[in-house]
């Protein structure tokens, strides 16, 4: 805990924000709306920027966490410290240690980000008072300073935050229970206990059904439905398709990887396995997975079931039906109406990149794999609610 060990008994249910504050009186770090949405609460997890109102203070055992009060001696908190002050990107001082560690996190990970970028990346800070110019123009000024007068310590804070990180993955039965890291044991090992575990709990997912927890979408693609389903059955083809979607092994119709999301300075990575179960004869396929975030234990589980429809020689329709269950922290954003129409926007881009695919515009090695931004995409979902609201102006 900035720089020291340190050792307490806490409660499982105890979130990590209440536990720097009643156990360690750290109060710099200001608890908000406790769900995870206004960012007042971030604080540092083993450098990454993370809310400390949805985080179990038990799942940062063996972890680094750093506070608004541990900064006195990092180079970029002290260029940001001085350009909040001289643009008056603060006023009551709420929001500013959660505005002030994602900062950081932006002029060290994105050297050249420009204004538009910057406000992205602040969307998951919200500021009652300052109307947010004061606070993007501090972090373009150390973003400047930072080209014009380089600062050594400054580039060493740079490049250790983008330094590749290697973890040994040891592994773990299948029938061991996923829980939090217990003492000596690391993220790592948890990651491994969930690639080996492919398996859907049906009580589970009927129980999401029942609470709604389920969607039905589909997409068209120009192509004819033999090379179509064809295309569908190539697992790492079409996880390459799927933003955020990495896959580490595969074998046969089983695959192990990582599906990635980032909402502002909020993340999680969800590492686990999934199984594919085809009917060649009906063009349909069900795709049963489970994973879990290291960070917040978040647990998923679902099926994902598309099934192929010929619209005519050279065109197919993929629907696509979608049970799934969250458990955790992240359990929270999965009972909004906006994650659905999230989810139906991403399996769009999703049948976009596959009709690309096979039209041959094979991505370049050079390419970064997409990602999923969900803040462009729910700014887009909630333009496109607006729009329906009011209708649209002729």
């Amino acid at each position: 805990m900035n720089g020291r060990s340190i050792s307490r008994p806490a409660e499982p249910r105890v979130h990590l924000g209440d536990f720097l504050r009643d156990e360690l009186r750290l109060t710099g770090t200001h608890l908000g709306c406790e769900h995870g949405v206004c960012g007042a609460c971030t604080v540092l997890v083993d450098g990454q920027p993370t809310r400390s109102c949805i985080t179990f203070a038990v799942a940062c055992e063996g972890r680094e966490v750093t506070t608004i009060e541990g900064y006195d001696d990092d180079a970029a908190m002290q260029r940001l410290r001085q350009a909040f002050t001289r643009h008056h990107a603060l006023q009551c001082g709420f929001c500013t240690p959660g505005m002030l560690t994602t900062a950081r996190d932006i002029v060290l990970r994105l050297p050249d980000a420009d204004e538009a970028r910057v406000r992205l990346e602040l969307s998951g800070n919200l500021c009652r008072c300052t109307g947010y110019q004061g606070i993007v123009d501090a972090i373009l000024d150390v973003l400047q300073q930072q080209r014009d007068t380089p600062d050594v310590q400054f580039e060493k804070l740079r490049q250790r935050l983008v330094a590749p990180r290697t973890v040994a993955l040891k592994r773990v039965d299948a029938a061991t229970p996923i829980t939090s890291p217990s003492p000596g044991r690391s993220a790592a090992s948890d990651t491994a206990a969930v690639a080996d575990m492919p398996e859907v709990d049906p009580v589970a997912m009927a129980k999401a059904k029942a609470k709604g927890n389920a969607i039905e979408v589909h997409f068209d693609v120009p192509h004819p439905v033999d090379r179509v389903w064809a295309f569908m059955g190539d697992l790492p083809a079409v996880a390459s398709c799927l933003p955020g979607a990495t896959i580490d092994s595969h074998e046969g119709e089983r695959v192990k990887g990582t599906i990635a999301i980032k909402f502002g300075p909020m993340s999680a990575a969800f590492a686990g396995a999934a199984r594919l179960e085809r009917d060649d004869a009906a063009r349909r396929a069900v795709l049963r997975g489970a994973g879990q975030d290291s960070l917040s234990k978040s647990r998923t589980q679902g099926d994902i079931t598309y099934r192929l429809e010929a619209l005519g020689a050279d065109s197919t329709r993929v629907h696509v039906d979608m049970i799934y269950a969250l458990q955790g922290p992240l359990a929270q954003f999965s009972r909004s109406g906006l994650v659905k129409d999230f989810v139906r926007r991403m399996v769009a881009d999703f049948g976009k990149q596959i009709s690309r695919r096979l039209s041959g515009q094979a991505t370049s090695v050079d390419e970064p794999q997409p990602t999923v931004s969900m803040a462009a995409m729910m700014w887009s979902v909630l333009w496109n609610r607006i729009r329906g609201w009011f209708g649209r102006p002729q």
